[in-house]
């Protein structure tokens, strides 16, 4: 009888201890489901194939937005950068001497066209001895081998002329072929232009930066790695979109506003309550019996809520914000539901 009774003493002993460890109860119009917070990943990657020469952060390091996490090796992109850097001085020559040329082009259009004025005299001199030699070979003053020197030379002087201006034409066609150099060795200049900052790009690139705050999670890569374009080096998460995924049943999920207010409290820190708003409800269920024929095997249906928390608060607590942990996630499914004193927020100050 002893025995039994010290046996029943400690049964209710516990009954009672678990009881009191046991939460309240929540009041009417909330829900609550287990859950992680976790939060959006990036992984800081290489544009340009390369190899892996500093690694600045460790896993588990607090970054900012531009801070150099790591270095990959540019020796090739210095050279390219080089030889195009020669290639643009090659360039700005060619440009100065296809200028050279449309100035000498000029010039000889210029003495040509001066040749025409000459030709033209001379034909109109050969003209006017012309019609004098035939009045006077009408009136037998003039012999006809005069006038046929003199209309000789009136043909010579015509096809001068027409010569001289052949030669002006020839020489603003130069001209324009002269011009056109000029355009092609600008378009030269513009592309080999274009390539150096394309190289400075890559150059300035392979400083690899931290897109956004955040922490380092994983280092992917090793010192003296080769990666291709692509490769990711470290893995970081991103610390102003924190949430916690967790899960309710088909009648707690149907009733999920989004935008409605939800609170976080984890394991890690239970003294803590963290305000959240529903940002996600899944349209379609997460754990789902093989066949659904019955309203008690629709209730068993599970669908997926997300809970976000502000990024001006994780603004606020940045260096203390950390993913994976475990916690209850409580959601407010009736807007006119006061929230129970052990739910009220509280944050580190």
């Amino acid at each position: 009888m002893l025995r039994a009774a010290i046996a029943a003493a400690v049964v209710l002993t516990g009954f009672v201890l678990w009881s009191l460890l046991q939460p309240d109860p929540l009041p009417e119009g909330f829900a609550s489901g287990n859950g992680r917070i976790e939060a959006v990943e990036i992984d800081i990657a290489t544009k340009t194939p390369g190899r892996v020469t500093e690694i600045r952060a460790r896993e588990g390091d607090f970054v900012t937005a531009g801070q150099v996490v790591a270095r990959m090796d540019t020796s090739v992109l210095e050279a390219q950068l080089r030889e195009a850097e020669a290639q643009l001085q090659r360039a700005l020559i060619g440009v100065e001497t296809a200028n050279s040329q449309v100035r000498q082009r000029e010039a000889e259009k210029a003495a040509a066209e001066a040749v025409v004025v000459q030709r033209r005299a001379e034909r109109e001199a050969a003209r006017r001895r012309l019609t004098r030699t035939e009045e006077l070979a009408t009136r037998g003053t003039a012999s006809v081998q005069t006038l046929d020197d003199d209309r000789a030379r009136f043909e010579g002087a015509r096809a001068a002329e027409s010569a001289a201006e052949a030669q002006v034409a020839a020489a603003e066609a130069a001209i324009g072929l002269a011009r056109s150099q000029v355009v092609g060795a600008k378009a030269e200049v513009e592309a080999v232009r274009a390539t150096i900052q394309r190289v400075q790009a890559d150059i300035a690139d392979s400083e690899l930066r931290a897109p956004r705050d955040g922490r380092i999670q994983y280092r992917v890569a090793q010192l003296g790695e080769v990666l291709p374009a692509g490769g990711a080096v470290l893995n970081m998460v991103d610390l102003s979109d924190v949430y916690m995924t967790f899960f309710l049943p088909t009648e707690a999920a149907g009733r999920v506003a989004l935008g409605a207010e939800v609170r976080l409290v984890l394991d890690a820190a239970p003294q803590y309550v963290i305000p959240a708003e529903a940002s996600f409800v899944a349209d379609v269920a997460q754990f789902t019996p093989k066949t659904v024929q019955t309203q008690e095997e629709r209730l068993k249906l599970m669908f997926r809520v997300r809970a976000s928390i502000s990024p001006e608060l994780l603004q606020e607590h940045i260096r203390q914000v950390k993913t994976g942990l475990p916690g209850m996630a409580y959601v407010r499914l009736n807007p006119e539901a006061e929230w129970p004193d052990e739910l009220q927020i509280r944050l580190p100050s």
